[in-house]
């Protein structure tokens, strides 16, 4: 009878077999080191991954630290996560948990910046939602370098950002969040209304200020082209423009009530005691207040007041002035 032959088993190769299955199940099984049910995981700028592996950690997503960092420094290119908040669903191996937060694309935020907010304004509405705070995007407005950058000869960015509901990525820089803006407002800008603006004699920061008293004087659109006709009549005439939300924005804080006495405040932005635009915007202007500067109504207009219901009555003449802000007492007085 024949005999089976036998091969002798070479201990490294069944060792080394041995190894690789241990491997496989360490790095690959499912569950061996995760939660088993839905965790969150918010990863900040320059957080290296020993700090992301002790927040998993912390917020329950992995039982042990050393598989996830075992892992990390089999494959080193896991090592790289991006800044962003992270859905971590349940039972991932340890491979799938850090491939997934190397590989998964940052998280959009929609925000909307509504049209007439200032600076400061701005930045609390992004920093609401985005991963920094206010005092930084502050400061990247004001950069020099940014602002020579993206060709704005003024002291910080109020005025170019331009309003409107945008997708940012919420691990953005304030840096990256005011260059796009910037760079909205500089799509919007284009070489016809660049035109437009030079035959009116507007340079870019003129048309911005201006546009920004527009913006603060009406919500509403279909009356825009009325007020800016107005300002850039008394500007022709040579006469004060006498805009009360300049008055406000060189008093500072919240907007409220402004009294005679403050018509007398020492600001270079006060057009109750100076000629001409103040040195900036006062505002962030959307495009229909730009709009309304580039066409503005054909009119005489030179003075203007709040009906009482909404809107505005415009006037030629001192007298006809007069008689509105009467007719506007008048619909104060009888309001319920």
């Amino acid at each position: 009878m024949a005999s089976k032959k036998t091969f002798p088993r070479n201990p490294l190769i069944v060792s080394m077999a041995a190894l690789l299955t241990v491997l496989a199940c360490f790095l690959f099984l499912p569950g061996l080191n995760t939660a088993s049910s839905t965790t969150s995981l918010i990863v900040h700028r320059n957080m290296g991954v020993r700090a992301i592996v002790d927040e998993l950690y912390r917020n329950g997503t992995i039982n042990r630290k050393w598989p996830a960092l075992v892992t990390v420094s089999i494959i080193p290119r896991l090592h790289h996560i991006k800044p962003g908040r992270y859905t971590i669903a349940p039972g991932m191996s340890n491979f799938m948990l850090m491939y997934y937060l190397h590989s998964h694309r940052q998280d959009e935020v929609r925000v909307t910046l509504p049209e007439g907010l200032d600076l400061k304004k701005v930045a609390r509405i992004l920093s609401r939602n985005l991963d920094f705070d206010s005092t930084s995007f502050m400061a990247a407005a004001s950069s020099p370098s940014l602002l020579m950058r993206r060709g704005i000869m003024a002291k910080n960015a109020e005025g170019y950002l331009l309003p409107g509901t945008y997708d940012f990525a919420w691990a953005s820089t304030p840096e990256e969040a005011a260059g796009f803006l910037i760079g909205r407002f500089r799509h919007f800008y284009t070489d016809s209304l660049k035109s437009i603006a030079t035959k009116r004699g507007l340079n870019e920061t003129g048309l911005l200020t201006l546009a920004s008293i527009v913006e603060a004087e009406t919500p509403l659109d279909r009356e825009k082209n009325l007020v800016a006709s107005v300002y850039l009549n008394r500007l022709k005439k040579n006469m004060r423009l006498q805009a009360d939300p300049t008055v406000q924005y060189a008093l500072g804080g919240e907007a409220r009530r402004l009294y005679y006495k403050d018509l007398a405040a020492d600001s270079p932005y006060n057009t109750y005691r100076h000629n001409g635009l103040p040195p900036g915007p006062i505002c962030n202007p959307g495009a229909a207040s730009i709009l309304a500067v580039l066409n503005p109504a054909e009119s005489n207009f030179l003075y203007f007041v709040a009906t009482g219901k909404g809107g505005h009555n415009f006037a030629e003449s001192l007298a006809e002035h007069y008689a509105n802000i009467k007719t506007y007492k008048s619909a104060l007085h009888n309001t319920p």
